[in-house]
C-alpha cells in the first residue's frame, strides 16, 4: 500500500449527449476541474501536478490545458491510453506523491468529440486500422467487438440474454446517479427486442458516446478533506501489449497481473465489496471480472445469471458508461475509480454499497488491431 499517496477529492462535469453551442472538451474540463478542487478542498494555486487524457483536445497538448486552467506546474504528463489512461495516470500520480516530488496532482479526463467527430476518431485510431480496417467499412470498434462477443459466447455457453443481465442491471445502478445520461428503467424485454448493431451486438450493448469529463486528486493523505477518510490504493498494476494481439481476444491484459494484484494488496477476490469494471461493452466486462478471478470455475453464464442478475456483487454502481454514458475512453475509465471513491467515503447516496471498504477498478482499451491492447487494475481501500 502507498503510505503517504491517497485520493483526496473527485468532481465530474455535466453530461451530454448533444452539446450546447460553446461547449467543449476544454469547458467540460474546467467544469471536472472546479468540482473536483472544491471536493479536495484545494485551491488552483495549490497544484503542483497534472496529468490530462482526451480525444479531442488536439491541437492542444497538457501545457496548454495547464496555462488556460492557470495552472503552473513541476510535473505534467500527457497520456495516450483510452480506455486504462485513468488507472494509469493513477498510478503516475501516487508514485510521484509518495515520492514528494510533487502533491497534489490533478488527474483530468474528458472528450467532447460528437458523433461526427467520434467516427473520424474510430477510422483514424491507428495505421492499422487506417490501413487496413477502415477500408473495409469495419464501422469503427462494433464490429470489432461483435467478432469478441461471439467467441466469447461459444467458448462459455453464453446466451444473449446473459449481457443482457449486465445492461439492466446497470440500468437500474443508474437510476442512482443524477448524472447518468440514461436512468429509465430497462427491462429484458427491452434489451432483447433493441436493434441489432454488429450480431451479436445490439444497441444496449454498445457504449452511448456523449460528452463530458472527470476529475480527480491525489494528494498525501493528510492534505485530504477533514470531514472523511481519504482512499488509499492497496495494489496497482498496468499491462500494455500482453499478448501481441495474437490470442482471441477473451482474456485482457489484466490476465497478465491479477495474480500478483490481490497478492501486492493482501485481499482475496472474495473480500471485494464493489467492483468498477471498464464498459464499453457486455462481453469485455465478463472478460475483465474472469481475469479478476472473481467468477469461480470461470463459469462465467452461471456468474451472469446469479451474481449480477441478482447484484449481489455490486457492479458498476453509476450506472456504468452503457447507462451513464462514455466522455471518449479516458473519462470512461476515471468514472470508475471516482465511483469506488465516493461508495468508499459512503457518499454514493441512493446508490450507496453498504459498509463498502474495499473495490476493485478496471481499465481496458486502445484497441491496436483485434482488440485491446492496455489494461489497469487497483485495488482501493478506505483509509483512517
Amino acid at each position: 500500500m502507498f503510505q503517504n499517496a491517497a485520493i483526496i477529492g473527485v468532481g465530474q462535469s455535466a453530461y451530454t449527449r448533444r452539446p450546447e453551442p460553446g461547449q467543449t472538451a476544454l469547458t467540460f474540463m474546467r467544469d471536472a476541474v472546479v468540482a473536483a478542487l472544491k471536493d479536495a478542498e484545494v485551491d488552483a494555486s495549490d497544484i503542483q501536478g497534472m496529468a490530462v487524457a482526451s480525444f479531442s483536445m488536439a491541437p492542444d497538448a497538457a501545457v496548454d490545458l495547464a496555462w488556460k486552467l492557470g495552472l503552473s506546474l513541476r510535473w505534467l504528463v500527457q497520456d495516450t491510453n483510452g480506455g486504462s489512461s485513468a488507472v494509469s495516470m493513477l498510478g503516475h500520480a501516487l508514485r510521484t506523491v509518495e515520492s514528494g516530488y510533487a502533491t497534489p496532482i490533478l488527474l483530468i479526463g474528458g472528450d467532447a468529440t460528437g458523433l461526427a467527430g467520434y467516427a473520424k476518431v474510430a477510422a483514424n485510431f491507428n495505421t492499422v486500422t487506417q490501413k487496413h480496417l477502415a477500408p473495409l467499412g469495419h464501422g469503427g470498434p462494433n464490429g470489432v467487438y461483435a467478432l469478441v462477443a461471439a467467441r466469447q459466447m461459444k467458448k462459455y455457453g453464453l446466451e444473449k440474454s446473459d449481457y443482457g443481465h449486465i445492461a439492466v442491471s446497470q440500468r437500474k445502478w443508474a437510476a442512482g446517479n443524477p448524472n447518468a445520461v440514461y436512468r429509465t428503467p430497462m427491462t429484458m424485454e427491452e434489451y432483447l427486442a433493441a436493434p441489432m448493431v454488429a450480431d451479436p451486438l445490439s444497441r444496449y450493448d454498445c457504449v452511448p458516446v456523449i460528452a463530458g469529463a472527470q476529475a480527480i486528486v491525489v494528494g498525501r493523505s493528510e492534505q485530504a478533506p477533514k470531514s472523511r477518510p481519504p482512499v488509499r490504493v492497496r495494489a496497482i498494476r498496468h499491462s500494455f501489449n500482453h499478448d501481441h494481439q495474437q490470442g482471441d481476444g477473451l482474456q485482457t491484459g489484466i490476465s497478465a497481473f491479477a495474480d500478483e494484484l490481490w497478492r501486492m494488496a493482501g485481499v482475496q477476490p472474495a473480500d471485494i465489496d464493489l467492483a468498477s469494471i471498464y464498459d464499453d461493452y457486455p462481453t469485455m466486462v465478463l472478460a475483465q471480472i474472469n481475469d479478476l478471478r472473481l467468477i469461480p470455475g470461470n463459469d462465467i453464464a452461471k456468474f451472469c445469471r446469479t451474481v449480477i442478475a441478482n447484484r449481489t456483487l455490486p457492479i458498476n454502481t453509476w450506472g456504468g458508461m452503457l447507462s451513464a454514458g462514455q466522455p471518449g475512453g479516458h473519462a470512461g475509465g476515471m468514472n470508475g475509480i471516482s465511483e469506488a471513491v465516493l461508495q468508499l467515503q459512503g457518499r454514493a447516496d441512493a446508490r450507496q454499497v453498504k459498509d463498502a471498504e474495499l473495490a476493485v477498478v478496471t481499465g481496458y482499451g486502445m484497441t491496436m488491431y483485434r482488440y485491446g491492447g492496455t489494461a489497469g487494475a487497483a485495488i482501493l481501500v478506505r483509509g483512517s
